[in-house]
């Protein structure tokens, strides 16, 4: 894993802001074609410096403007906010209460930590190679929800550089959706519920919605190399009384024989299934084969910051942004290849910073032996780093972004013709 150290932020990132950072495809997302007049001219950044000096509530007229102050500013963090009704540079002049955020792309934070309870491996901002698929199952679920029970098209999955993963749903429709539809639809996809001090979060009966069998569907695939082997969450006695506290009393005792009888989690989950399955005592309960649902939901289920996704006016860290803990920058993922997405192969700032200064030294010296002619068109420089991949996956998502758009304007077209 590339080493970084914070104290070259500063330096490394001037670097990134003038030669790596992909302004031309970032400037299309958020122009959108440039359909809707001052569209991007609206739509608030924000900037953390060094030191967390925190700006808000600046806009841009064009991809060059925003180039410009980047580079002077050198951000540490990117925020994008909503599109609004003025120009966000301009929000002190608009008379008060005139000025209201209109429109944003419908976002999804999904942070590793609010899996503590679950996860044994890890605590806190800390990952690793097993709890990771937690957060290859949450962009499963989300994304098959957001796509087939919404029939929305466009999802852009992005890493956040450290903990978590973020989705922007970025169709036209969806982003004039109102706070109360947002908070709908969020609600929609929360199935774990309750703080700290509630120990079951998952409460599921005889009449399951499709949503959620299609998420156990999901889930069957991943629980017993996660959860039984990875996590080995039935390891023993500390481990086996947290599942205890999610069932009925009534088969407590008959669990407890079994589980000192089995040697591991994978045992112990089979002997917990047959309990639940066939245990006289659960009839009073009225309990069935959703107790063990239950449990896998609570132990892998999508857990959701509701109020980043209800909000218009809710600011989301941007794409292509640098963590400046990790270094790491924050990529688009490859919905295609989410399974093999590995946090710790993203590229540090320092490592393509490096890998510039590498190809760089070495072009200079081909020049020298070799004289380039003045029409030869220059490589873009990211295209030189390990970086390149990330923003392909990016530009394809834009591709797909803008033939829907122009399939759109064709059937506008079509409709308004007159025969």
């Amino acid at each position: 894993m590339e080493s970084f150290d914070p104290a070259e932020l500063p330096e490394l990132l001037k670097l990134y802001y003038r030669r790596l950072f992909p302004y031309a495809q970032y400037y299309r997302w958020l122009n959108y074609g440039g359909v809707t007049k001052n569209y991007f001219q609206h739509r608030e950044f924000s900037f953390t410096l060094k030191d967390d000096i925190y700006i808000r509530y600046q806009s841009f007229n064009s991809q060059s403007d925003l180039e410009k102050e980047m580079q002077k500013m050198n951000p540490y963090k990117i925020d994008i906010g909503a599109v609004y009704s003025h120009r966000p540079s301009q929000h002190n002049t608009v008379k008060l209460g005139a000025f209201q955020a209109q429109e944003k792309e419908l976002v999804f934070d999904i942070d590793m930590t609010d899996y503590d309870d679950v996860r044994r491996c890890c605590s806190s901002a800390d990952i690793c190679s097993k709890c990771w698929t937690l957060m290859t199952m949450a962009v499963r679920i989300i994304d098959r929800a957001l796509k087939e029970d919404f029939g929305f098209k466009h999802c852009l999955w992005v890493y956040s550089g450290r903990r978590g993963v973020h989705c922007w749903v970025c169709d036209d429709s969806v982003r004039k959706l109102s706070s109360a539809v947002r908070s709908g639809i969020v609600e929609y996809l929360s199935l774990v519920k309750g703080g700290q001090d509630v120990k079951k979060k998952v409460h599921l009966s005889e009449k399951l919605h499709p949503f959620v069998r299609r998420s156990i569907n999901i889930i069957k695939k991943y629980f017993e190399e996660y959860a039984l082997i990875g996590q080995d969450i039935l390891e023993n006695k500390e481990n086996w009384d947290k599942i205890l506290a999610l069932v009925p009393e009534t088969i407590h005792e008959e669990l407890q024989r079994g589980f000192q009888k089995f040697h591991s989690s994978s045992q112990r989950w089979e002997h917990l299934k047959k309990v639940v399955n066939t245990s006289q005592n659960l009839k009073n309960d009225k309990c069935g084969p959703w107790l063990e649902w239950e449990i896998m939901l609570q132990y892998c289920f999508p857990r959701l910051d509701i109020n980043v996704s209800k909000g218009i006016n809710h600011l989301l860290k941007s794409p292509f942004s640098v963590h400046p803990k990790t270094g790491r920058i924050s990529v688009p993922i490859d919905f295609q290849k989410v399974d093999q997405f590995d946090p710790f192969a993203v590229p540090t700032i320092s490592a393509i910073c490096r890998e510039l200064d590498v190809t760089s030294t070495n072009e200079k010296e081909n020049e020298e032996n070799e004289a380039e002619s003045d029409g030869k068109r220059r490589v873009r420089d990211y295209k030189k780093t390990s970086l390149a991949p990330y923003v392909k996956v990016f530009e394809q998502f834009l591709e797909n972004l803008d033939k829907s758009r122009k399939g759109e304007l064709l059937k506008k077209s079509d409709l308004q013709k007159d025969f």
